[in-house]
């Protein structure tokens, strides 16, 4: 009988042993009082917890709540994966490798910019297989990439090929329905199926590369997947590897994009730029002693440029700060009223 010869075939076996399935457990004792404190009025009266199938509970009194995917990055143990896979600091992580061995997973560090985390796992056989991480910053429209995670939490070692359907994608995205919106930037679509439990999957070109974490889909919708480029990642391991956390820069504003409804609707005088403005009446709009404070950035000003550069939603201050480090000078350009002047900032550390 003939095999087929096929270059994703040797893609997908290579790669396989570096992908990681993460389940995600809690204890019961800590399972019944966050049912008591969501749900305190539906419980039967007398009852004074409620009950969790004794079929749930694995041998060490812990039960599964959850699932994704990672991949090894470094053959030492080093992980990565979605933050928002890893977000319950109450949780406890298991990874297992392909082999079907267990680890106790690490969490080394969550960007807080970027749905990227880093987690570590010590390995007990010598050395782990690792994925070469590719670059993110040359992608072409219609390149072939496979997508590989746990699909559902349930099939392990899922694959789906596809190409690159969209660059630059911006999506507003939420981890649960009780969850925050949260905006993401910079994403590469993709067609190649992806579904829950997915997240914190590679997605691979054929040459083996990994070029983005799995991060979301669109429900009721078809073939329409987003993945984090991966190097948001590598400046996440670079900055593990230089500091032992992530270092980000901060500017230290809160503000709006402006397009042309937003101009409309506020009487604004530019159909571009970022409006200084708070989110609610308790935040500050320009964060006291922050850098954007520092330079003079006021309430209800207009940051036109960013080193030279327009911002508009397709470029947005979040998108140009992803290029700078902590310590970096920019140069605004701001229209206060019916002035312009440009201003230095000293970009600081996000604590």
């Amino acid at each position: 009988m003939k095999k087929e010869k096929s270059p994703i075939i040797t893609v997908i076996r290579n790669a396989m042993p570096a992908i990681v399935s993460i389940v995600i457990s809690k204890s019961v004792k800590e399972l019944e009082e966050e049912i008591k404190k969501e749900a305190p009025n539906t419980l039967p009266l007398g009852d004074k917890k409620m009950q969790i199938p004794k079929e749930a509970i694995d041998a060490h009194g812990m039960v599964r709540i959850g699932g994704g995917s990672g991949f090894i990055v470094d053959k030492s143990g080093i992980i990565l994966t979605n933050k928002h896979v890893i977000a319950d600091p109450h949780a406890e992580y298991t990874i297992f490798l392909s082999s079907g061995e267990r680890h106790n997973a690490e969490i080394l560090a969550r960007d807080p910019i970027n749905d990227v985390a880093v987690l570590r796992i010590k390995p007990t056989h010598g050395v782990l297989p690792a994925l070469k991480l590719g670059d993110s910053s040359n992608l072409e429209l219609g390149q072939t990439v496979v997508a590989i995670g746990n699909a559902l939490g349930l099939f392990k070692n899922t694959v789906s090929r596809g190409i690159i359907s969209g660059l630059s994608r911006a999506i507003a995205a939420q981890a649960d329905p009780d969850a925050p919106m949260q905006e993401m930037r910079g994403l590469i679509q993709t067609d190649a199926a992806i579904n829950p439990g997915n997240s914190g999957g590679p997605l691979v070109n054929i040459f083996g590369e990994v070029i983005g974490i799995n991060a979301a889909i669109v429900f009721g919708a078809q073939n329409i997947g987003f993945t984090i480029p991966i190097n948001a990642a590598k400046r996440d391991l670079e900055d593990m590897r230089r500091f032992g956390y992530i270092k980000k820069p901060l500017l230290g504003l809160r503000y709006v994009t402006i397009d042309e409804n937003l101009q409309e609707k506020l009487k604004l005088p530019v159909s571009y730029g970022a409006l200084v403005m708070n989110e609610a009446h308790f935040d500050e709009s320009v964060i006291k002693n922050s850098p954007a404070h520092k330079a003079g950035i006021k309430d209800r000003d207009i940051i036109l440029e960013c080193d030279g550069n327009r911002i508009t939603t397709d470029k947005t201050i979040q998108d140009m700060l992803e290029n700078h480090k902590v310590g970096d000078v920019i140069f605004l350009k701001v229209r206060r009223k019916q002035k312009e002047f440009q201003t230095k900032v000293v970009l600081a550390e996000r604590k």
